[in-house]
């Protein structure tokens, strides 16, 4: 697949966008949260937004969680942060 089909931060998964936002809406949970977990760990913030919304990552977080690695302390400070300052519910 040509590199153009391919967003930038999936540098090790031959799929296209198309596939790839198809996969972040997968009906298992498990495989959708893989997905949804390689876009948090490797793409940068303002890019994951025009992948996914905050409610999405709210509904699948205990499977996403579990597989971000070294950027799960980075998302858990987003998130804990948003709540204090009130932007998500407690």
């Amino acid at each position: 697949m040509p590199a153009a089909d391919r967003p930038w931060f999936l540098w090790d998964t031959d799929v296209s966008e198309a596939e790839f936002r198809s996969r972040l809406k997968h009906p298992d949970p498990l495989i959708r949260a893989q997905w949804q977990a390689a876009l948090l760990r490797e793409a940068r913030v303002r890019e994951v937004w025009q992948f996914l919304t905050l409610d999405d990552v709210l509904d699948s977080w205990l499977n996403i969680r579990v597989q971000l690695g070294r950027r799960r302390a980075f998302w858990e400070w987003a998130l804990d942060g948003w709540r204090r300052d009130g932007l998500l519910p407690g």
